[in-house]
């Protein structure tokens, strides 16, 4: 057998499901966004993060809004 996995570790999800089994990406949860996000500020992909398509336009969206807001940095310059 090899020395190595041939699959990479299943990362979790990171987003949370509301009651109605819905998932939501809120943007003033900053912890949660920062994972989303490479440590220069740029958004992960789809890859990375493991999300579906609906849910990363939804998590790239909030990112967005907390940028806009101030809450999140546009570069890691300023994190």
């Amino acid at each position: 057998m090899s020395q190595f996995s041939r699959f990479a570790p299943v990362p979790q999800k990171v987003t949370k499901k509301s009651s109605t089994g819905k998932i939501y990406v809120d943007y003033k949860d900053v912890d949660l966004l920062r994972r989303l996000m490479t440590p220069n500020g740029k958004i992960q992909g789809r890859k990375r993060t493991g999300l579906n398509a609906r849910d990363q336009r939804m998590a790239a969206a909030a990112i967005r809004r907390a940028r806009f807001m101030a809450l999140l940095p546009y570069t890691s310059a300023t994190m």
